[in-house]
């Protein structure tokens, strides 16, 4: 998956990292959908220093990413909830993600009861769950070469302008 990127978050000054989907990019912000209250949302909102990594083993390319995160408004994270297939949508509802559970059975169930309720009911976005944009700040593209001498390219944001420097391997 070419939009799949590792996210890195600070926990209580312990790094944390999950692979989660690009979903837009725009105004140079690079945008991600998820529970607000999982472990990755509540880390954002409490340090919103992060990075992002792009990993294309095959390819022998990464790019990282390295910003800050805030919420998109409401009315993209509607949009974009609204723009998913119904079950993802009823999955948003189902998973209080990050928390324990007992059992598989527990969630299975959670998920037959919803399904069934919202096909009586409107389906709508759960206050919970959104989007992030990342504003980066620095933009580092590797490329791997023979005798791990690798091209690394850094693209630095200072006072609104971009600067770049090779750095060595």
């Amino acid at each position: 998956e070419a939009n799949a990127m590792v996210l890195s978050t600070v926990n209580k000054g312990a790094v944390d990292s999950r692979v989660v989907l690009l979903k837009d990019l725009r105004d140079d912000k690079f945008v991600f959908y998820t529970n607000y209250k999982s472990h990755k949302g509540q880390q954002l909102l409490e340090n919103p220093n992060c990075t992002i990594l792009f990993p294309w083993v095959e390819h022998q390319q990464q790019i990282i990413v390295r910003g800050t995160a805030k919420k998109v408004s409401e009315e993209e994270s509607t949009a974009y909830f609204l723009s998913r297939p119904e079950s993802s949508q009823i999955g948003a509802w189902v998973s209080d993600q990050s928390k324990e559970i007992d059992h598989r059975d527990s969630l299975d169930k959670k998920l037959d009861e919803l399904t069934e309720y919202y096909k009586e009911n409107e389906l709508t976005k759960p206050p919970h769950w959104g989007g992030f944009e990342i504003e980066p700040y620095e933009i580092e593209f590797w490329q791997g070469r023979e005798n791990r001498l690798h091209d690394r390219i850094l693209f630095e944001l200072k006072d609104g302008k971009w600067e770049t420097r090779r750095l060595q391997p």
